[in-house]
């Protein structure tokens, strides 16, 4: 499952991809969401995307969701683009593409988010992709975006 955006390819993550780059580090959101997709091929989508530059087929980050949409239709976007790539809009471009392809599902009515307070450039992807601020816990800020928005 692959997605292309402008400047962006955004992979659906397998192990079967991952062995195409054997020197990518692994976060352990990155190894649970594999366990999870072995035992439940319906994941597949509903987790971990890598996103890669396409001129280069480097990988720069990776995005996804945190599980299928639940009862209530809905889902959390979770993203992260290395520190060398971060400030060139990769992220927004990632995530909204994601967005798109959830939202295409028909299975999704809300994506929410969080976020640290402190982390400006985290806070200001949602805020460009329309997001809605609807809670502060601590130091973490929490966003809510419904589909009827797009």
């Amino acid at each position: 499952m692959e997605l292309v955006t402008e400047r962006l390819k955004i992979v659906a993550c397998t192990m079967e991809v991952l062995s195409c780059f054997p020197n990518y580090k692994l976060g352990p959101h990155i190894s649970s969401y594999l366990e999870q997709l072995e035992d439940d091929t319906t994941l597949l989508g509903w987790g971990v995307w890598l996103v890669m530059k396409q001129e280069n087929n480097t990988i720069i980050g990776d995005i996804g969701f945190k599980g299928k949409p639940n009862e209530q239709q809905t889902i959390e976007v979770g993203y992260g683009i290395v520190p060398s790539e971060q400030g060139n809009g990769y992220a927004t471009e990632a995530v909204a593409a994601i967005i798109e392809w959830a939202c295409s599902s028909k299975k999704v009515r809300t994506i929410t988010a969080q976020c640290q307070r402190e982390n400006i450039p985290s806070n200001k992807v949602l805020m460009k992709l329309g997001f809605q601020h609807i809670k502060s816990e601590n130091d973490m800020l929490k966003w809510a975006l419904g589909v009827q928005q797009l």
